[in-house]
């Protein structure tokens, strides 16, 4: 007991600050060694145009290589997916991940073909923090999955996108502080990831995509019997005229929704997330007799 006024009250408050936060999905060996063996086919899925000889029997079959990288990816997405809810995705989460994933397919369109004003991402970069990395790579997937349907953006670019956002949202979940750091260097660490996410979104992205070039079509396009230093000088101007303008606009609008309304939807979300209580295990009392 202490007679100090105000003791009493201000205790609770500063342990709530620091007390570690819940996690809505718990990284287990089985899901790290998923994630592990998608990332290393994603890595190549996206980078083979560098990695690959102009001689290699890849290199001849350039137009084809997408197409079977993408449907590889649909099942490693899916795999790691269900690797990671295994590891503790209840009935609470999977509710959680419904809203969160149709929100953020909402969002999507609304800026869609307009200098990249894609509000989806700051969405992404938010829940990645707030409920952790293994909940913010399905989250990524399964929203990017949504808005495809949305929108009607399915075809062999839509894996690439589901495993893109799935690293972009997990990347949030992994920054420093989680659990102690809160306020304006929150949001400005915030801001400063989903500023730079944005980017390297949009050029892993165009990795995607630049190979289905035709090489007649364009100086800057993909072309299998070049050397690799003289693709990457294509690549970069490939990236730079076509899609520079589009991942700044979307590079400023997540950085503005992330220091204008991220204080109240990180409120919001670690509220949801304490009042869901993930981490507590469902008891059932025995009947009165």
């Amino acid at each position: 007991m202490t007679d100090r006024p105000g003791a009493a009250a201000a205790t609770p408050t500063a342990f709530a600050a620091h007390r570690p936060q819940a996690r809505a999905i718990r990284f287990g060996p089985r899901s790290v060694a998923a994630l592990v063996l998608a990332g290393a086919v994603g890595v190549a899925a996206f980078t083979w145009p560098f990695l690959a000889p102009p001689a290699s029997q890849l290199s001849a079959h350039a137009q084809d290589a997408p197409w079977l990288f993408a449907g590889l990816l649909v099942l490693l997405v899916a795999v790691v997916a269900a690797t990671i809810s295994e590891s503790g995705l209840g009935p609470k989460a999977v509710a959680m991940l419904g809203v969160l994933a149709a929100t953020g397919a909402a969002l999507r369109p609304i800026g869609a073909g307009t200098a990249g004003l894609e509000p989806m991402f700051f969405l992404m970069v938010l829940s990645g923090r707030v409920l952790g990395p293994g909940f913010g790579y399905v989250l990524g997937s399964v929203t990017m999955f949504a808005s495809a349907l949305l929108t009607g953006g399915v075809g062999p670019w839509m894996p690439f996108q589901m495993l893109a956002m799935g690293w972009f949202t997990m990347g949030a979940g992994l920054l420093p502080g989680p659990d102690r750091l809160r306020g304006r260097l929150e949001l400005l660490m915030l801001a400063a990831y989903g500023f730079l996410a944005a980017f390297a979104y949009g050029t892993v992205m165009n990795l995607a995509g630049w190979p289905f070039m035709g090489t007649l079509a364009s100086s800057i396009a993909f072309d299998p019997h070049a050397a690799v230093t003289a693709n990457l000088a294509r690549f970069l101007a490939y990236c730079t005229a076509t899609s520079l303008g589009w991942d700044l606009g979307r590079a400023v609008v997540t950085v503005v929704l992330t220091l204008l309304v991220g204080p109240a939807v990180l409120r919001a979300l670690r509220r949801a997330t304490r009042r869901a209580a993930f981490e507590t295990p469902v008891t059932f009392d025995a009947p009165a007799r």
